[in-house]
């Protein structure tokens, strides 16, 4: 089978085996036989995170496919209660298969808050805490409290919590080298009154903000802030649709660079940057003591706009190097899209003609937010 049908930029050669279980206990199953050959293996939710190379892939692809969102009896929250919490809370176990807008509508629809933000991103639940999925002031992080986990090194079934998953910005360990398979992940809620309109979370970005005509830290209705949120996808391309040649993609591809505050006032004025707090040091403080006043580790950091950076590196929406079925999308520079038959290659040529643009002219080297299999930069 064709891994470009498999995904949403439609690139990518043949698979050597796909396997599609469809119950976790299948999946499980079938990811513990493909483990044990110890031949490749790649798990596959809905594809549009990922870029797949020309050559295929050389081993067997498990397509993740489970479904299911059950709601868990809960006395107590898990998370750390907020402005709009309170002490309702609504916890979900939902199957890595299930589509991740899915899940998004049915809170919506039932009045639970937390991840109304995160409408229209594509591909499946198992795949959200892998990369940390995160839209318009909310990330999946905020709300997850643990992931069903197959861990490849034991063979064995636990539960981790969403503590020691290293989220952070686009990344958890699951991305950076703690190989298994998400069989589900359970996510906390808040429930908004049955005796209203139910209320989003506070607004935590500016553009959203604008959109909906009301200020940071304001609450609206859940079904308006989806509305506006896949209004906003869909004009940037970053909503699927086949009928969208834009949104035949990866989503953005390049994650917005974090630097030093030192590197960037080297940056012109009119970069965007959005300062972010250094880590606080671990301090051992004996029994009854009252701690000290926490140390940071290091300066500072600065998060910057990739988009402006590409713009601003004379690359503009619509780009394409000469013969090339492979172009920057023509609603948002973050995207490369597959404008019609091109090449996993075609792809890759264009994203490093950004990356060395944008290193040329500001000294940022852009990181890939898709997994790359088969594909180099």
């Amino acid at each position: 089978m064709r891994l470009a049908d498999l995904t949403t930029l439609r690139v990518g050669g043949d698979a050597v085996e796909v396997l599609a279980p469809s119950t976790p206990e299948e999946l499980v199953l079938a990811v513990r036989e493909a483990w044990a050959t110890g031949e490749e293996w790649l798990l596959l939710g809905g594809g549009s995170n990922l870029v797949v190379g020309d050559e295929g892939f050389d081993g067997t692809v498990i397509r993740i496919l489970t479904r299911g969102i059950e709601r868990l009896l809960v006395e107590t929250p898990a998370l750390r209660p907020s402005a709009y919490l309170g002490d309702r809370a609504v916890r979900l176990r939902i199957a890595a298969g299930e589509p991740w807008d899915a899940v998004v509508a049915h809170a919506v629809e039932n009045g639970w808050a937390g991840i109304e933000a995160l409408s229209g991103i594509p591909g499946s639940s198992g795949a959200a805490p892998i990369q940390n999925i995160g839209a318009y002031g909310q990330e999946v992080g905020s709300s997850l409290v643990a992931i069903e986990f197959l861990d490849y090194l034991t063979g064995e079934v636990s539960r981790i919590p969403a503590g020691e998953l290293g989220l952070g910005y686009r990344t958890s360990v699951l991305k950076n080298g703690r190989e298994g398979l998400v069989i589900s992940i359970e996510l906390e809620l808040a429930e908004t009154p049955a005796d209203g309109r139910p209320l989003s979370a506070p607004i935590a970005y500016a553009q959203l903000a604008t959109a909906l005509g009301v200020r940071l830290g304001d609450r609206v209705p859940l079904d308006e802030l989806r509305s506006t949120v896949l209004a906003l996808r869909a004009s940037k391309g970053m909503l699927w649709s086949e009928s969208d040649p834009d949104s035949f993609s990866a989503g953005s591809f390049f994650t917005n660079p974090i630097v030093s505050e030192n590197f960037a006032r080297g940056l012109p004025a009119a970069a965007p940057r959005w300062p972010t707090a250094p880590e606080e040091r671990d301090v051992a403080v004996p029994l009854g003591e009252e701690p000290a006043v926490p140390q940071v580790a290091g300066e500072y950091h600065v998060k910057l706009s990739a988009a402006w950076l590409i713009e601003s590196a004379g690359i503009h929406r619509g780009f394409a190097l000469p013969g090339s079925r492979a172009a920057i999308s023509s609603k948002h520079t973050l995207a490369l899209v597959n404008t019609g038959g091109a090449s996993a290659e075609e792809i890759l040529q264009l994203a490093r003609y950004v990356q060395a643009r944008v290193f040329s002219e500001f000294g940022v080297r852009l990181q890939p937010e898709p997994v790359l299999v088969g594909a180099f930069l």
